[in-house]
């Protein structure tokens, strides 16, 4: 269920990305949950790859050049998807980040996290005339 949630928030979010960039146009919602299924498919298969291979130069750019990696491919999503279009390399670099933004806010904000269990309650330490009769020495 949760993953389904995303899947609709990412296509949301994908949605709103034209209204902060014209150079980003997506024509319909199903275009949008295309492009959001495949951007999660690829980013999960292929982006782990990229970025071993690139890992020199995003240690000699202090992790940036992974920005350049997820305008890379929302712009190679681009390609596959009809309806769903990008304007060159900027408007993918700049699409990836307010995608991302976009879409990280709106799972913030609607998506329930799990609660953390409480914490154990205090250790009572045993009186000082107590011996432990079960403790093992070597």
């Amino acid at each position: 269920m949760r993953i389904l949630l995303l899947w609709l928030i990412n296509a949301l979010s994908l949605l709103a990305v034209p209204y902060v960039l014209p150079s980003v146009s997506v024509d319909s919602f199903y275009a949008a949950l295309v492009t959001a299924l495949l951007l999660g498919l690829i980013n999960t298969l292929i982006r782990p790859l990229l970025v071993l291979v690139t890992l020199p130069i995003t240690i000699l750019t202090l992790g940036l050049f992974t920005l350049v990696i997820n305008g890379l491919l929302f712009w190679f999503v681009s390609s596959f998807v009809e309806g769903f279009r990008v304007g060159g390399f900027w408007s993918a670099f700049w699409g990836a980040i307010v995608y991302s933004l976009i879409s990280s806010v709106a799972s913030w904000l609607l998506i329930p996290r799990p609660r953390l269990p409480p914490p154990p309650p205090p250790r009572q330490e045993p009186p000082g005339d107590y011996i432990d009769s079960t403790a093992r020495r070597l």
